[in-house]
């Protein structure tokens, strides 16, 4: 199968009326398992992943994938911290992304019919969207953000504010997924990092401090930084 990865950053800024965001960062993501990346608040996690993803261009630098961007744009997901939810049904907000790739109507619900029964939200296809319940909001988004079979998938905090079922849950998702998505995820709970993480990025300042293998990364951690972030100092 042709694939979009690996996804190189070779230099890659971002920056927003002068100020750098992130970067310069020099990274190669390769095929399979779950990256997350973590750092103090202000870091640059978010605007990381939205610098991978193409949300926002680089000020600097090239952000590459293997197959032209258009091609890249069909193959992967995003999920926001904040889930974003059209005012419309649960059955038509998880059927958009393949209508949108001109799968026809038929198939495109009975597709959001099976995403919603695998996420727990069969029971709710006629319900809008924008009056669920947080954990079933973040729900909503990843199982629509899944539906298309992205060959990798962003997730920025996809945790953030959920009671411990509700992450219980998202997290048994994105592990599911795993299996045939590479995932790239931004956290502040490092617990949560721990469980999910085959490749940890330690981002300081806007820059990739240490990154490698999770398990090294939090047995180990080569600098004093990071050894201080995971003792949970405060580090400026």
């Amino acid at each position: 199968m042709v694939t979009v990865l690996p996804l190189r950053l070779t230099g890659a800024t971002l920056a927003r009326r002068g100020r750098t965001l992130v970067g310069p960062i020099d990274l190669t993501l390769a095929a399979g398992g779950t990256t997350v990346v973590i750092g103090p608040n202000g870091s640059g996690k978010t605007s990381l992943l939205r610098l991978m993803h193409g949300l926002q261009r680089p000020a600097a630098g090239r952000v590459e994938w293997a197959l032209p961007d258009a091609s890249a744009r069909t193959r992967q997901s995003y999920v926001f911290q904040q889930p974003v939810a059209l005012r419309r049904s649960v059955l038509e907000n998880l059927a958009f992304p393949l209508r949108l790739r001109g799968v026809p109507r038929a198939r495109a619900r009975a597709a959001a019919e099976d995403a919603a029964r695998r996420v727990g939200l069969d029971d709710r296809l006629s319900q809008s969207a924008p009056s669920l319940s947080g954990g079933e909001m973040q729900r909503l988004a990843l199982a629509r953000a899944l539906i298309t079979d992205p060959e990798i998938l962003f997730a920025d905090e996809p945790c953030a504010a959920l009671d411990g079922a509700a992450t219980r849950r998202i997290e048994g998702m994105l592990l599911s997924a795993a299996a045939t998505t590479r995932i790239v995820m931004a956290t502040h709970d490092m617990g949560q990092a721990r469980r999910l993480a085959r490749e940890v990025i330690f981002l300081l300042h806007g820059r990739i401090h240490e990154s490698g293998p999770a398990d090294a990364f939090f047995d180990a951690p080569r600098t004093l930084e990071a050894r201080a972030f995971l003792n949970g100092d405060i580090l400026e």
